[in-house]
């Protein structure tokens, strides 16, 4: 990943917790659950909505989400893998999961590592009111709920009804909304699972990720902005599969901010890591057959400098997704590739960008 050192240090720390507290293999575990006892879809769809902006001037769903410490991405295609691998196509959503209750519960299908103490050096400080990971997962859900909610009377992604007074959220009842938000009507666009991938004439309908990012926990420990970031470059891949089987996508600056409202920054950061982690690579034209263009970057100790030399003056980087790299377990990976790039950022210094 790229940013200074002190940044990766903090995500390996998270990383470690995770472990440690095997978070990660338990919701594994409940999230394989769900897809056993239902379809086993090899694939999950996502109307293409999410990403990018339908109206100028609007921001995607799927970057409004894009927060660091947020849960309210994970959570929405948490939910979204469960109506998929449950009903059948076109079949609205219906809630069978407690929060909290039952097993499994939509709690038990969230990794979190709780809230860090700096100065104790240590996860879950004791507080008065007996703070765990158990109801701080609550927390963190009731959180993603409203996040989804308060996108917009229109444009949110769940709704969650009442009490009686009209006051307090009864979490527990929610509903999932369409990637393309609750719409202007009095009845509500509830969730359906969707047909066929298919072309509107300017954009993909579906982008399809493959069961492995949510069974292997790529879904939980990936970033948001690379979870937006991977997702928009799926959509790229499917809207144009030939061009990036022979040429590799990209996007430039305008089409980045404008269509998916992803920023600069985050864009480069996001596109290091997933490298780094093996979901996607660069395209390079004339690497040796046998070696994936990657690999032949690491052989040759001159990856970067051989793919800007290719770039023409204020060509974006071009990328192919690798799908494989979805087969292996993500945290076991990730805390693997932050440890080397660790030993490799200096002190206070960003890592090299990329366009």
């Amino acid at each position: 990943m790229s940013g200074t050192r002190d940044a990766i240090e903090r995500r390996l720390r998270r990383l470690e917790q995770l472990r440690k507290s095997h978070a990660v293999v338990q919701a594994n575990a409940a999230v394989r659950d769900v897809w056993e006892r239902g379809s086993q879809p090899p694939w999950i769809k996502l109307r293409a909505h999410l990403l990018y902006a339908r109206e100028e001037g609007t921001q995607p769903p799927l970057t409004q989400l894009v927060n660091p410490r947020g849960i309210a991405l994970r959570f929405y295609l948490l939910a979204v893998f469960e109506a998929q691998c449950r009903l059948a196509t076109g079949a609205p959503w219906t809630s069978t999961l407690g929060l909290t209750t039952g097993r499994p519960s939509w709690a038990d299908m969230v990794a979190i590592d709780g809230p860090y103490n700096a100065s104790g050096g240590g996860y879950l400080p004791a507080t008065k009111q007996g703070r765990n990971l158990q109801n701080a997962r609550l927390r963190q859900l009731q959180g993603a709920l409203r996040t989804l909610e308060d996108l917009g009377t229109q444009r949110s992604l769940v709704t969650v009804p009442r009490s009686a007074n009209g006051g307090r959220r009864l979490y527990a009842d929610f509903a999932l909304m369409s990637e393309e938000g609750r719409g202007n009507l009095q009845t509500p666009h509830t969730y359906t699972v969707p047909g066929l991938t298919g072309w509107d004439g300017n954009r993909s309908t579906t982008v399809t990720v493959p069961a492995d990012f949510f069974l292997n926990g790529w879904v939980q420990i990936l970033n948001p902005s690379e979870v937006a970031t991977w997702l928009v470059l799926r959509e790229l891949s499917q809207h144009a599969p030939t061009v990036h089987t022979e040429q590799g996508v990209y996007l430039y600056g305008n089409r980045r901010e404008e269509d998916f409202g992803l920023k600069r920054d985050a864009w480069q950061d996001s596109c290091h890591t997933l490298r780094a982690f093996g979901l996607i690579r660069y395209f390079l034209p004339g690497f040796p057959e046998g070696l994936s263009p990657d690999s032949f970057l690491m052989a040759s100790g001159r990856g970067d400098t051989i793919v800007q030399r290719r770039r023409e003056r204020y060509e974006p980087h071009r990328y192919q997704v690798t799908d494989q790299g979805l087969e292996q377990d993500a945290l076991t990976k990730c805390i693997k590739e932050i440890t080397f790039l660790r030993a490799q950022a200096p002190a206070g210094k960003a890592a090299p960008a990329e366009a």
